[in-house]
């Protein structure tokens, strides 16, 4: 069994997430977008509440927003660092991206590995699989727990919404083939946190999005 803790941080109201296994503490960070001392309180008020043991550190990609906190992360919790290898140009950009929008950011840290679509994680006794779904980026993954019927889905599919596609390596037709082949073949009661906004369910963006009809 998992718990699911989301934070929203950053100007761009990026949603971080805190995964934990119940029996063992074993813990994911997902895109940690703490921007400053408080949002990085907050996120280790939790962790220090909860007794949590932080295992890994995973990007779903590698825009500024889901990965202002990585170098906060990793030192602190001395976890293993998974991204994206496609999106590493956008990694390495973290301090022109930071310049862009008129604010400081710290030099994010190079993966440990990279993930790939086969890779497997365990938390505990969970298990976590990795659907490839480029479009936002080249080399976005979202994150599936089978059992847990839960998707945490970056910024591919929002609550009646999908992601942008018109930043660096962006492609409109390649989202909405990976929504359509990898999230809509998943079972309609899944539940979808998503990198922006609230949660959702496969069912409802198969009845509802408009991008998707």
């Amino acid at each position: 069994m998992i718990e699911l803790k989301k934070f929203t941080f950053n100007p761009f109201q990026e949603n971080t997430y805190v995964i934990w296994e119940t029996e063992t503490n074993e813990t994911i960070i997902v895109d940690p977008g703490c921007s400053n001392n408080f949002e990085q309180d907050k996120l280790t008020q939790l962790i220090s509440d909860k007794n949590l043991a932080v295992k890994y550190l995973i990007n779903t990609h590698c825009h500024i927003d889901h990965i202002l906190g990585n170098k906060f992360v990793k030192e602190k919790y001395k976890c293993k660092f998974y991204a994206p290898e496609l999106d590493v140009p956008l990694l390495d950009k973290l301090i022109d991206q930071a310049k862009m929008f008129g604010f400081p950011a710290d030099k994010s840290p190079h993966p440990d590995e990279f993930i790939i679509e086969d890779l497997i994680l365990k938390i505990g006794n969970t298990q976590m699989e990795f659907l490839f779904t480029p479009g936002h980026t080249p080399g976005e993954y979202c994150i599936f727990f089978r059992n847990e019927k839960t998707c945490i889905s970056g910024d591919v599919l929002f609550l009646e919404g999908i992601g942008r596609t018109d930043l660096w390596g962006g492609d409109y037709d390649t989202l909405l083939k990976s929504i359509e082949e990898k999230l809509f073949a998943l079972p309609d009661d899944i539940v979808v946190y998503p990198g922006h906004g609230d949660k959702t369910t496969i069912g409802h963006e198969k009845l509802n999005n408009p991008f998707l009809k």
